[in-house]
């Protein structure tokens, strides 16, 4: 039986985009939310997971931050997936006729200027942009369009009136593909890949102790791409800091930096250690 990659979203997600380059021989599993997509890798119902950890104008997705902490699966890859908002329509409704435009509200507020220059049409949020061309499709609407990936207007038979209205082109979204851990040992490095290492921990609210324990990767040299503080449950004013650093788990210097960190945090955890995504 084919293996299944979860993701949120509907087919035709950018999730879902993103689940072709992570995983391009599994079978698609769309959920609704991203607690369900971590659960159901978890206790095994599904084989794998993409989920999107942060866009380059959006910013982080911190329900997943949180998520990665709560559920015991690890990061295996990652992808960057450049995002092309398309205005799309059932086949046959023309651009004049559209008065109300679905999405989800960031994509939606990824494409401001289109709406400034288009003020007739009304922002109309949705819980998934693919879902939205979705909802077009199965309700028959002739007045109304939807913002998506040209990946979804295929999917449901709608046409694309206008590509690529999104604001800015720099516009990517990271994905990571999870895995349950595995009892054997990590992989060792292959020669000529760039790896990268994602941890999180804690430390005491004392002064200096944050500089501390950022000091074991600076002190070798490794290059952090990403640091996220997220609130600590239970603990007010406390916090998680997630750090992704260039570098593998069985280098000597990626060994001694977490020895290092492990002297100095109160709690610390390696979340994956992974091909790092070109640019």
């Amino acid at each position: 039986m084919k293996r299944s990659v979860a993701f949120q979203g509907e087919l035709g997600a950018f999730s879902q985009v993103a689940a072709s380059q992570l995983a391009p021989d599994y079978s698609p599993f769309p959920l609704n939310a991203f607690d369900q997509v971590f659960e159901a890798v978890a206790k095994g119902n599904l084989d794998v997971a993409v989920i999107p950890i942060e866009n380059t104008l959006h910013g982080s997705v911190h329900e997943n931050y949180d998520h990665l902490l709560k559920y015991d699966l690890t990061i295996h890859g990652e992808t960057f997936v450049r995002i092309v908002h398309n205005l799309i329509a059932p086949p046959g409704v023309k651009r004049a006729q559209i008065k109300r435009v679905y999405s989800h509200p960031v994509a939606l507020n990824q494409c401001r200027h289109f709406f400034e220059a288009n003020p007739g049409f009304e922002k109309t949020p949705f819980y998934d942009t693919a879902g939205s061309v979705k909802m077009l499709m199965e309700d028959g609407l002739t007045d109304a369009g939807a913002i998506a990936s040209a990946t979804a207007a295929g999917i449901y038979g709608a046409r694309i009136l206008q590509k690529s209205i999104e604001d800015d082109r720099e516009n990517y979204t990271r994905f990571f593909l999870l895995k349950r851990p595995q009892t054997r040992k990590a992989a060792r490095p292959v020669a000529g890949i760039r790896y990268k290492t994602s941890v999180v921990f804690t430390v005491r609210n004392i002064p200096g102790a944050l500089f501390r324990a950022l000091s074991a990767f600076a002190l070798r040299d490794l290059n952090m791409t990403k640091i996220e503080s997220r609130p600590l449950r239970g603990k007010p004013w406390d916090y998680l800091f997630y750090v992704d650093f260039i570098g593998h788990t069985a280098d000597p210097a990626t060994a001694h930096a977490l020895g290092h960190l492990a002297e100095l945090a109160d709690m610390w955890r390696v979340l994956g250690c992974y091909p790092a995504a070109g640019k």
